[in-house]
């Protein structure tokens, strides 16, 4: 490779096409403005000019600090903004997740993209049309009630001529202040919002013209790869150099305490390279026997306990109580599977670290990187890009870090690619969840009292350490993530008696991340499998067994929507029945995090007696999101959830060893076939008026105990350990 110097400035205005071409579709203004040379502009979240700007031509572009992971995000934002500035869809383009450009809306998880960033922008883009029209009111000299906009124009309401936006606000700048208290649209006048609007990324994915993250490259970029420990925790004792000099194009070996890479001219010779490279590590078995998982969570210590319901007196009601259930669930600990494994590329040069990442989190990660690499924030930017994959905070961020630390080491671009071992082994985890439950019932069969114990990560809504930085002992964070997992631990059913209780454990096995729909999912599959043992042990039909007990009319109505549109059988359950093939329904129900989206379904299976699998045929979903932005969107997300979370049911678990993580691989980690994909059947109750929730996640919640709860009703076993696996089902069989 020649070594002529490449300056950071010189690259990054090499680098501006690029990235025009990866945020496919935004026109070339806003493909420079994208450009890390382009003119500073506000990123204050209380300024409009960070969410909006106008071009000379009368359009638009949103810069959103949430970004689009593959769940259409992009086009429901670029809905909402048109509307709001009375624009036509295509006059509008979308920035996303650029630290230099965009504000810090938060990390993109929670399903919180449109509820809180989407309204955010809808909030800024109100504000500068009213101000459009005040400018436009003083040109013509009318009252500012007495005119309109539309299609990028104020005119009057009565007719003639109006004025361009651009004509207006010729610079393009609003210099104002977001109104939180601003009057946006009436939506009987929506005309974008509401309406099925294709995702503006789907053609150029579908023609393979779209360019993920993993599809980037820079001039000059070289290409890194990290030498993995064989073991956590091991220790690195030493680095045959020699062990690689035959390696054709080998630039560099990078040693940083545990943290060993190489870096090539090509990614195959960084590959051979870290492959061949010898290494000598000392031996370490930090974890727990697999086969004792549960013994081990349940010996964790406790750091604290957090009381998420306190109703009445449930202890004492459980202490009086003639008829008392008792279960323990578990929920195994699973990997992100990304289908692309992770990718980032990274230069470092003039002291400033500039990263191209599919990071769901570029704020965050900026001053992660800051903190590793020990820069000021402020000269660390991150630019998103979209990548193959996410699910939650997977492997997209460790691989910026280590990237960042082999372009230090060699004053070049360099980009890091993970292969799938990588992903598979060093990606954060959804923690293992183990929950114990107890009810008793009163002489008609209610539930008189409820108790849960759930013993969950200690942990707040914050950042996953790099492991980048740990192997090379550079500051990190050192508090587990993730929080909030919580959320669900309450129930949305109105007992007499609760309390629900969440064990916050000093540790857990392998490091804790985020993964769809983290606590939310674990937490209602234990809640509603319960609750579907005591209908049965009541005698009565799950679905009215819980519309006794619920008392939210949107709760009420997404239920009984569910259950006829699945054409439900009033019944207890189980069915007796024989024959090799059972099959049986499932219902399940969530408020998520017990105040914002309601979501029943009902899963129809049938369960294979003497090979014990299951098979998902059907999945019938009702989700109320209130006022809903892009129906066909919403869809697309609920269907989505629907196959990964049927695939984490039914099929995954990480194993790992006293070292390591062993299953590194699709043999070893299965997911759902596209032969395994049920029949999901969608419907949408829409609430215009009302503000819109999050799509993203809450719909997954449901799925393991509407699986738990079909088989039940199919074959009389109760399924409490996730994954249900055949060879679990047919020991179950086997048992009843």
């Amino acid at each position: 490779m020649s070594e002529t110097s490449l300056s950071r400035r010189a690259i990054l205005r090499g680098s501006a096409i690029v990235v025009g071409f990866a945020l496919s579709g935004i026109r070339p203004d806003a493909g420079s403005a994208a450009s890390p040379t382009a003119p500073s502009k506000s990123v204050s979240p209380d300024e409009v000019d960070a969410y909006l700007a106008l071009s000379r031509d009368g359009r638009a572009t949103i810069y959103s600090g949430k970004v689009d992971l593959g769940t259409g995000v992009r086009t429901a934002l670029t809905q909402m903004a048109a509307e709001e500035l009375d624009l036509p869809l295509d006059h509008v383009a979308l920035v996303q997740g650029d630290t230099a450009l965009t504000p810090d809306q938060g990390p993109t998880y929670g399903s919180l993209s449109i509820q809180n960033g989407g309204m955010q922008i809808r909030l800024a883009a109100a504000t500068a049309r009213r101000h459009l029209v005040a400018l436009a009111a003083e040109r013509l000299g009318q009252k500012p009630e007495a005119l309109e906009t539309r299609d990028g124009t104020v005119r009057p309401q009565a007719g003639g001529a109006g004025i361009a936006y651009a004509d207006l606000l010729k610079d393009g700048r609003f210099s104002l202040k977001l109104d939180k208290a601003v009057v946006t649209k009436d939506p009987a006048t929506f005309s974008l919002v509401g309406q099925s609007v294709a995702r503006l990324d789907i053609p150029d994915k579908i023609s393979g013209r779209f360019a993920y993250m993993q599809d980037f490259r820079l001039p000059g970029m070289l290409h890194g790869r990290v030498v993995r420990p064989p073991a956590i925790g091991a220790q690195l004792q030493g680095v045959d150099e020699a062990s690689v000099r035959d390696v054709a194009g080998l630039i560099r070996i990078v040693r940083e305490g545990n943290f060993l890479g190489v870096v090539a001219r090509t990614e195959w010779a960084a590959i051979k390279a870290a492959k061949q490279l010898s290494a000598q590590w000392s031996a370490s078995e930090i974890l727990p026997e697999q086969g004792r998982l549960w013994d081990y969570v349940r010996a964790t210590r406790v750091t604290k306990d957090d009381v998420t319901m306190n109703v009445g007196d449930a202890p004492a009601a459980l202490n009086g109580a003639d008829r008392r259930l008792k279960a323990t669930y578990d929920f195994a600990i699973h990997t992100h599977g990304s289908i692309g494994p992770s990718c980032a590329v990274a230069m470092m040069s003039e002291g400033r670290l500039s990263v191209w990442t599919a990071s769901q989190m570029t704020h965050a990660l900026r001053g992660q990187l800051a903190a590793m690499m020990g820069l000021p924030a402020d000269d660390v930017r991150c630019i998103y890009i979209e990548g193959s994959g996410c699910y939650g905070r997977n492997g997209h961020e460790d691989a910026a870090g280590d990237a960042a630390l082999l372009s230090r080491a060699v004053g070049h671009p360099v980009r890091v690619q993970w292969s799938r071992a990588d992903e598979h082994g060093w990606d954060p985890k959804g923690p293992p969840t183990l929950i114990d439950l107890e009810a008793s019932l009163d002489p008609d069969g209610n539930v008189a009292a409820w108790a849960s114990t759930f013993f969950v990560p200690e942990g707040a809504a914050g950042n996953v350490p790099l492991v980048a930085a740990d192997l090379a002992g550079l500051p990190h964070e050192t508090s587990y993530a993730p929080g909030n997992v919580i959320q669900n631990s309450g129930i949305p059913y109105a007992f007499p008696n609760v309390r629900t209780v969440c064990h916050r454990l000093a540790e857990t096995p392998l490091r804790p991340s985020w993964i769809r729909t983290p606590g939310r999912m674990q937490n209602t599959f234990a809640n509603e499998a319960f609750l579907d043992e005591l209908a049965a042990a009541a005698g009565a039909d799950p679905l009215d067994y819980r519309l006794r007990a619920l008392k939210d009319e949107r709760g009420v109505a997404v239920l009984r929507r569910a259950a006829e549109l699945a054409g439900w059988e009033p019944r207890p359950s189980p069915r007796a029945q024989g024959g090799d093939v059972m099959r049986g329904r499932g219902l399940s129900y969530v408020k998520y995090e017990l105040y914002r989206t309601y979501v029943a379904a009902v899963a129809e299976v049938e369960v294979e007696r003497a090979s014990g699998a299951i098979r998902v045929t059907r999945i019938t979903v009702v989700q109320d999101c209130g006022q809903v932005i892009n129906p066909d969107g919403v869809r697309n997300q609920i269907e989505g959830n629907m196959l990964q979370t049927v695939s984490r049911t039914l099929k995954e678990a990480v194993t790992f060893d006293r070292a390591r993580v062993t299953s590194l691989d699709w043999a070893s980690y299965p997911i759902l076939t596209f032969a395994e994909v049920p029949d999901v059947v969608i419907d949408l109750i829409d609430r215009p008026r009302d503000k819109p929730w999050g799509a993203g996640e809450p719909s997954a919640a449901i799925v393991p105990s509407a699986i738990s709860n079909a088989v039940f009703d199919a074959t009389g076993l109760r399924l409490r350990s996730v994954p249900f696996t055949p060879d679990k089902v047919k020991a179950g069989l086997q048992r009843t």
